[in-house]
């Protein structure tokens, strides 16, 4: 059975919505305002420090035999997918080497995301075994990968600790396994849901074998941990105050790399879902979470990571992966028509172009502390 797609905190349906301090917020840092064209960007930074959150959990008829994940909420594919917009590549598999993944890491290049976190259910799952390619097409395009230890069925902070050993030892020699010369040339290892285990001390064990971090905001929950993180796409869109967490990770020697995305949405992929939506905002939605993420530190610099949910999952429509402006028929689908005021083909790819333009800033604001 497929794992399911991540699900974020909420009672009742509610709606965020970007207003003006988005367009302020943003201008505080050299950005344009949402709705205002900017041009195509070549690659000019790709930062290591920023993350993306990366799902290898799709399969399609050509490659793996049957869709896979594609029709979860009751969704017949090619036309009917879990999803409230529509990838341009159409419903892909990922192990589709030379088509999906190759141009998923050409976007993830031209974006500026230098790490993909990859989601992972385990040694020997649909995606342990998608690993290699990864890698090997991550590592040619010139970027890394680490890891998101999902919550598989068995895991303890024992397997979890067991699970930074296999994962190094299968997979650390390859040149595109990510590790952080700033930090001991240790990988990442987010780990989702990590408050569902109350006693993390095995994970002390592997403290120099990786980085691993608790998904979290509250510091009495992050012992044994070498890292903080929030993934809530949702719970970003807020503006949280972050400077405690900020201030307990400096003083801890702790990574502390503050989640944010450009929206949510799962209403097709859980049917009768109560999850909040968060409005794109034709992008003011995600100028506003990354110019917060870059000035709500305590120490005022900006996080040593940055991690953003998601590159591509759709379920929960907080993907920058492109989407087309035309879908097919039958289904109601949303595009990224109207982003930073392009249309057509410069839309699709407008949230890929808005992320390396961020990017830059936050590689610029790093490097003037």
């Amino acid at each position: 059975m497929s794992p399911t797609p991540h699900r974020e905190t909420g009672t009742t349906r509610r709606t965020f919505l970007a207003g003006t301090a988005a367009v302020a917020g943003a201008a505080a840092l050299g950005a344009s305002p949402a709705g205002a064209s900017e041009p195509v960007r070549a690659a000019a930074a790709l930062s290591t420090d920023v993350h993306i959150f990366y799902y290898p959990w799709y399969g399609s008829p050509k490659i793996n035999g049957s869709y896979r994940h594609w029709p979860q909420g009751g969704l017949t594919p090619p036309n009917g997918i879990s999803s409230d917009f529509y990838p341009t590549l159409g419903p892909y598999d990922s192990a589709d080497r030379d088509g999906a993944v190759t141009q998923h890491m050409n976007w993830m290049r031209q974006a500026g995301t230098g790490v993909l976190v990859t989601s992972w259910w385990g040694r020997d799952s649909y995606e342990d075994r998608l690993s290699r390619i990864l890698l090997d097409v991550a590592n040619a395009h010139g970027l890394k990968v680490a890891w998101h230890i999902e919550p598989y069925s068995g895991r303890t902070a024992a397997s979890v600790a067991d699970d930074v050993r296999y994962i190094n030892t299968t997979y650390g020699s390859h040149p595109g396994y990510y590790r952080d010369a700033a930090h001991g040339n240790r990988n990442a290892f987010y780990v989702f849901q990590s408050l569902n285990i109350t006693d993390w001390a095995p994970i002390e064990a592997v403290k120099s074998q990786g980085i691993v971090l608790t998904q979290t905001t509250d510091v009495s929950k992050a012992a044994h941990f070498g890292g903080m993180y929030t993934y809530d796409g949702i719970a970003a869109a807020s503006l949280p105050d972050w400077s405690g967490v900020d201030r307990f990770c400096t003083a801890n020697g702790l990574v502390w790399s503050p989640s944010f995305g450009p929206g949510y949405i799962d209403d097709r992929a859980v049917p009768g879902n109560t999850t909040p939506t968060v409005e794109r905002a034709n992008g003011a939605t995600y100028d506003r979470v990354w110019q917060h993420t870059l000035t709500s530190g305590a120490t005022g610099k900006p996080p040593a990571w940055v991690s953003i949910t998601s590159f591509n999952e759709w379920h929960e429509g907080s993907q920058i992966e492109p989407a087309t402006a035309n879908p097919p028929a039958g289904l109601p689908y949303q595009s990224y028509n109207g982003a930073y005021g392009t249309t057509g083909a410069a839309a699709e790819r407008a949230y890929l172009d808005r992320t390396q333009y961020w990017v830059q800033r936050y590689v610029a604001a790093r490097a003037a502390r």
